[in-house]
């Protein structure tokens, strides 16, 4: 690398690893290191976020070799290795930068059908199809969750922790991403949760829930569950059937990835 380029004027060299360059844009981009010139000191998280990769998604940072964190400044040139979540745990483990087993989380209006999924799932996920970004970096860090959105710059909002933008368009791949990068598969215990707000289920006797039942539930059905923050009813209805088979699918592919 070249130094003299400008008076001042330095060169670092970037690779990212794992299924970081998905944020990199083109192909060729992707398949290359990448040179940044600076003209003073910056920090290595902002030279990572130049490339538009987020700083939730880096996981581990090496400069000419040694590990270094987020707030590194770089002051001359230097060969940069970046890496995801996804990386050999053997690999510096010490020098980690994000949390694995997060198990709460706020998810952008662009997501609901996967909020459905990790609902559905028992997984603590706050959603508003209607909140703004700045309501969602508040939820994101007062209730210290976990933040889900595609929109990149919203994750490399520096009060934002822990986060991850599904790299998936599709709702059942994206759940598997958030289980896999969170290490959820512990995590999930089936119709636990309301897939409408996001309450806690608990069982309920029939008598004390007659009145809000359908003629045919009420004679058909005796187990049911309410959420304690809505008050919605569920019963293993018609509909029941097909949601297992959903859990039990995304389950299998879980154990196969």
């Amino acid at each position: 690398m070249n130094s003299a380029l400008a008076p001042n004027a330095f060169t670092v060299r970037l690779r990212f690893h794992g299924d970081l360059p998905f944020f990199l844009g083109s192909p060729e981009r992707q398949a290359l290191p990448m040179n940044k010139v600076l003209r003073e000191k910056t920090s290595v998280k902002d030279v990572i976020e130049s490339c538009g990769v987020p700083h939730p998604e880096v996981d581990l940072i090496l400069t000419n070799g040694s590990p270094v964190t987020l707030s590194y400044q770089l002051v001359r040139d230097e060969e940069i290795d970046i890496y995801p979540v996804s990386a050999p745990p053997e690999l510096f483990p010490s020098d980690r930068l994000q949390q694995r087993a997060l198990t709460r989380f706020v998810a952008d209006g662009h997501l609901g059908k996967l909020v459905r999924n990790l609902r559905l799932l028992g997984i603590d996920v706050c959603y508003d199809n209607n909140a703004s970004d700045s309501e969602l970096l508040l939820t994101a860090t007062t209730e210290d969750r976990a933040l889900l959105t595609r929109d990149r710059r919203l994750l490399m909002h520096a009060i934002v922790r822990h986060g991850y933008c599904p790299r998936s368009h599709l709702h059942e791949e994206q759940t598997l991403e958030v289980i896999e990068r969170f290490d959820l598969a512990k995590a999930i215990v089936p119709f636990t949760r309301c897939v409408r707000c996001n309450g806690p289920l608990v069982r309920v006797e029939k008598e004390r829930v007659l009145d809000q039942l359908e003629p045919l539930t009420r004679l058909y059905y005796e187990d049911f569950r309410r959420c304690v923050e809505c008050g919605h009813i569920y019963w293993a209805g018609s509909h029941f059937e097909k949601l297992e088979g959903r859990i039990e699918r995304i389950r299998k592919l879980v154990c196969d990835r």
